[in-house]
């Protein structure tokens, strides 16, 4: 049996992506003496400070993908030693949540679980879009944050600036004036320690995390719920194991769940079926162990429940009332995922069909709820929706390296019909660059319907917000980074849909297409050097109709970067120059996906990613021009 409800917190921690949630969560995990040092480094893999990160990709990009839950045991008279069943401590679920807001999924859904947040700000950068994005969901779900300014080890932060913006922040989202009067700890999570008042920062950086313990004791309020009263429990996650399958993980919210017992499982359109449990698991520490049963307010998960699915309500067999299901956030972005066709197709996949595509994105789909799957016709290619090119883009990288093969098309809004109006979404833009490059950034944000919101000066560095429709965020990063020399910052959120914004401009140069199949020659990538600028180098293997460079002029040229350089038994007057090749421009899968147009798509293989023409040959692509050309002159 678990703790007494009144012995127990659920909070949610939530921040804007590298504000120093993750590492404070660490810091709990450490702090609360139910890990040695090497334990946590080892579940971190050799890295500390990452044991919450586990995923490959959130290591990798330094971000939280998937909400992750942790049980702590915290003894107002000092540290526990006794794990989560440790006497006279009061344990606490922490829900560790994603940052950015293309994971908006995964907040809506773990935020049901918690009771209180702890809202965590960089005491020098402040609120963020994501902070907004992830604080208004908390407002929604009738959380009152507990605020930890981070960072205060900085030498430029600024606290009083930051608690003004919060404050003025939950202003903006309509928060009730108890939520208006927030606790504040100031902490630095990397250095491990927390004051009530930012004037008792130890000078050496030495320190612990108590202060953030006793917020969470004094202002987050204790779970509820009857344990004696009917089951109800809320599916708000999924897990998989290849031994026991589906995994449903949520909170219970009345009765108590017991293992072996027989249960109803109402589904989020009402359908009723009967079912057992077969194991129930609470979580300690990072992981779960098996327990008789769980009472109302705390969070478990269920073993043996079959086709357990998100949003399902867990109930009496005798009483089944259903709590209301999962509100998540309609997609804003889509794309075509299809089949690869390109000569190189199979070389380096081991899953090439169209079935094993559809089945693996069925697969995201059941617990990836931001996600939504449709098959076209011919069934060789999908629509995939989804909260934005983030989003879409971990699904790519992570199905290229369990080595799947596919092409992909360009990324396009989602637009709905407002009484009869077309309506797409708008994005709150933030960008942080150098006063000297102020003017290149309002011309690229303005060129693209963007509007200014806000500007002020901090340190060295200019804070723009704007408004922008989301078409004009697609290519905008890599531009923006070449316009301020890679020295800008920039963080956008989902607003709201607006009317229709008109034309967004696309890309202005055009593409050197590969006239052929082989190997990039040293001799012809030289030859390309006042044509354009090349995607690929010396030795790579190319094909006819494949993108191998951007051109220098507005028309997409087809360019022979295979040809070798002829050899004769005449002595050129220039055989000893030596020749520097430019360096060539690399694309990553997301820098490929903004970069492509409504005729290209990205080929994605676990060894490679391409731009090609969705027509590899030449005579067909400009058989398909001329037929454009001639419907728009007679249409």
């Amino acid at each position: 049996m678990t703790s007494h409800a009144t012995d127990l917190r659920n909070v949610a921690i939530i921040a804007h992506v590298d504000h120093g949630k993750t590492t404070l969560v660490d810091q709990l995990l450490y702090q609360s003496g139910m890990f040695r040092d090497e334990q946590l480094d080892k579940l971190a893999g050799g890295q500390h400070n990452l044991i919450m990160d586990s995923n490959d990709l959130e290591r990798e990009r330094g971000i939280t993908i998937l909400s992750k839950n942790c049980a702590v045991v915290y003894h107002p008279e000092g540290v526990t030693t006794g794990g989560v069943d440790g006497q006279g401590g009061v344990r606490i679920n922490v829900i560790d949540t994603p940052g950015h807001a293309d994971f908006g999924g995964e907040v809506e859904r773990v935020l049901r679980m918690a009771d209180g947040c702890l809202l965590v700000v960089d005491a020098f950068e402040g609120p963020m879009p994501q902070t907004r994005f992830v604080l208004g969901k908390a407002i929604e779900a009738g959380l009152e944050p507990v605020v930890v300014i981070n960072k205060c080890d900085r030498p430029d932060a600024e606290p009083d600036r930051v608690i003004n913006e919060v404050f003025d922040l939950l202003v903006d989202l309509g928060a009730d004036d108890h939520a208006l009067d927030f606790p504040v700890v100031f902490a630095s999570a990397k250095n491990g320690w927390s004051v009530k008042r930012f004037e008792d920062a130890p000078a050496d950086h030495q320190g612990d995390m108590r202060a953030v313990f006793e917020a969470i004791l004094e202002h987050v309020p204790p779970a509820t719920g009857d344990p004696d009263g009917p089951l109800q429990m809320l599916v708000t996650s999924l897990d998989y194991s290849e031994y026991v399958g589906r995994i449903g993980i949520g909170r219970v919210f009345g009765g108590t769940v017991r293992t072996g017992q027989q249960i109803a499982v109402v589904d989020r359109e009402g359908n009723i079926r009967n079912a057992k449990v077969g194991q129930v698991r609470c979580f300690e520490g990072l992981g779960r162990k098996d327990v008789a049963s769980v009472s109302a307010g705390d969070l478990c998960a269920l073993v043996g429940v079959e086709d357990i699915d998100i949003g399902d309500t867990i109930c009496d067999k005798d009483n089944p009332a259903k709590l209301p299901p999962v509100a998540i956030d309609e997609p804003t972005l889509t794309m075509v995922f299809r089949v690869n066709d390109s000569p190189f197709s199979g070389q380096e996949g081991k899953y090439v069909t169209s079935r094993q595509i559809r089945d693996r994105l069925e697969k995201e789909a059941e617990h990836n709820v931001a996600l939504r799957v449709t098959p076209r016709e011919g069934g060789d290619e999908f629509t995939v929706m989804g909260r934005g090119m983030l989003h879409l883009g971990v699904l790519l990288e992570t199905m290229r390296r369990e080595g799947y093969e596919l092409s992909v098309g360009k990324p396009e809004v989602v637009v709905k019909e407002v009484e009869g109006h077309k309506h797409e979404p708008l994005e709150r833009l933030v960008v942080d660059a150098p006063a000297e490059h102020v003017g290149a950034v309002m011309e690229l944000v303005g060129g693209r319907k963007g509007e200014t919101v806000h500007m002020d000066q901090r340190g060295e560095m200019t804070h723009m917000i704007f408004e922008i429709p989301a078409r004009g965020l697609i290519g905008l990063r890599s531009r923006m980074l070449t316009a301020t020399q890679g020295e800008a910052i920039m963080h956008h959120a989902f607003e709201r849909f607006v009317p229709w914004m008109g034309e967004v401009p696309h890309r202005q140069q055009g593409v050197l297409i590969s006239l052929e199949t082989g190997q990039v020659t040293a001799y012809s990538a030289d030859q390309m050097g006042d044509r354009g600028v090349l995607f690929v180098e010396p030795g790579d293997k190319v094909y006819a109709g494949q993108v191998v460079g951007e051109h220098n002029r507005e028309n997409d040229l087809t360019v022979n970067v295979t040809r070798q350089k002829q050899l004769t038994n005449f002595r050129e007057a220039t055989k000893e120059a030596f020749t520097k090749l430019k360096s060539a421009r690399r694309l990553s899968l997301e820098q490929s996906l903004e970069y492509i147009e409504d005729d290209e798509l990205v080929e994605v293989t676990p060894g490679s990613v391409r731009v090609r023409k969705r027509m590899l040959s030449e005579s067909e692509r400009k058989k398909a021009a001329r037929s454009a050309k001639d419907k728009a002159a007679t249409g």
